[in-house]
């Protein structure tokens, strides 16, 4: 296993962590890249039900994983819980090509969803550990446009792949394990007490206040009850919740909204690639942006004209040009919003607690991500998707920035002080 300060010289943990993203971003569309098809043929006992249920059930399991094994980075160390989810989540979803009914089927994307889930809090927390002092708006977001990276690819492949659905599952598989060996190899360890404090070291990964004495300090999610950090943990948690009901309400909907709005459906399909091009360029912006004036007051900001801009959506823009524009620009702000709440809270929490905490934003989140589409389905079944989606939307984004003035603007702890502002 390489040394930490060779690690960082190096560019091994930046790929492999945004490859970890990459997978999350496989997960996020391959469904509904073959569910279509699925439900066309009928093949495993599938209809319009159980290809509900399989969507479901498969956010639950990124939940579930988020909230409860993402944690266990905390205790047992990085490296060790993203090698361990990797490989299950890569051999779970081999497992789903061979599926031979819907239950299975849906069983099986559960437990991928379990190591998946954890996947995202650890591999932040892991770029965060050792983040320079003052970049780590950047590293998140630029990690997370993996994220974005994975879903653009997975839906191209899919075009050349589909209608053979079991492929695309043994693709994003047979991917992950690929994967690993150089998780094993390249990866260092990342826990706070394992990185030496030296001069020049980055500041997040000095382990001196949070362990003195040789005591060793117990985590979990008590600690996120503990004072100063349950007004925080409210706020970011809501603030998850509405972001991740915005990317996955907006990626699931978006070209039934402006279908009903009166567009064409292929117009419809160009906006949501466009709101995706969008997203990336603004993780970006969002992180050097972050970096250089505070992640609070930037994710304030972002959430805030997230909501203004879903909100001007609501009114049709006959212009082509400008509509592509309008979409662009919102796709900046709405997705980036998310994963500055990942930013900060990786600034919020004491290195002890990261794992911990960004699981608990990412797992409350995940409802969000399972609340969105129902939400909008349910606008769209009743046939008022245009222009009530739109507003419900931006009810979310101000509900955010609301969330977001809860948490303070100095977090006191016992054995550190850490600027919210920042």
């Amino acid at each position: 296993m390489p040394t930490m300060t060779s690690a960082r010289r190096s560019q091994w943990p930046v790929w492999l962590c945004w490859l970890a993203m990459v997978l999350d971003g496989f997960d996020l569309v391959v469904l509904g890249t073959v569910i279509p098809t699925l439900i066309k043929t009928g093949e495993l006992g599938f209809d319009a039900v159980g290809a509900t249920f399989a969507a479901t059930i498969s956010l639950v399991g990124v939940g579930l994983g988020a909230l409860f094994i993402a944690p266990l980075s905390d205790k047992f160390g990085r490296r060790k819980l993203l090698i361990a989810c990797v490989a299950g989540f890569s051999l779970f979803t081999i497992g789903v090509a061979f599926a031979p009914n819907v239950a299975v089927f849906s069983i099986l994307r559960l437990l991928a969803g379990l190591g998946l889930g954890a996947c995202l809090p650890a591999a932040l927390a892991f770029m965060n550990d050792y983040a320079p002092a003052g970049s780590a708006g950047k590293s998140t977001t630029r990690t997370m446009t993996g994220y974005h990276v994975g879903a653009v690819a997975t839906a191209l492949l899919a075009i050349f792949i589909v209608p053979n659905w079991r492929l695309m599952f043994i693709i994003g598989g047979v991917a992950g394990l690929l994967l690993l060996p150089f998780l094993w190899a390249k990866l260092p360890e990342s826990l706070p007490e394992a990185a030496p404090a030296k001069a020049g070291e980055p500041a997040n990964a000095t382990p001196a206040v949070e362990h003195s004495a040789g005591t060793k300090q117990k985590t979990g999610f008590r600690d996120l009850l503990q004072k100063p950090y349950p007004m925080v943990a409210v706020g970011i948690g809501i603030a998850s919740f509405m972001g991740l009901l915005l990317v996955y309400g907006l990626n699931t909907w978006l070209p039934q909204l402006m279908a009903a709005a009166g567009y064409p459906v292929s117009t419809g399909l160009t906006l949501l690639l466009v709101l995706n091009v969008g997203a990336v360029a603004g993780l970006f912006l969002a992180g050097v942006l972050a970096d250089k004036h505070g992640t609070k007051k930037i994710v304030l900001v972002w959430f805030g004209l997230s909501a203004v801009l879903l909100a001007i959506l609501s009114v049709k823009i006959q212009n082509e040009l400008l509509l592509n524009a309008a979409v662009f620009v919102t796709g900046v702000f709405v997705f980036s919003s998310q994963v500055l709440v990942y930013a900060w809270v990786s600034q919020l929490f004491p290195a002890r607690l990261r794992g911990t905490a960004l699981g608990f934003a990412a797992g409350v989140g995940r409802l969000g991500a399972i609340v969105g589409p129902a939400v909008t389905g349910t606008l769209v079944a009743a046939n008022i998707a245009y222009p009530a989606g739109f507003y419900v939307f931006a009810a979310a984004g101000l509900l955010a920035v609301a969330a977001l003035f809860l948490v303070p603007h100095e977090v006191k702890a016992a054995d550190t002080t850490v600027p919210a502002d920042r």
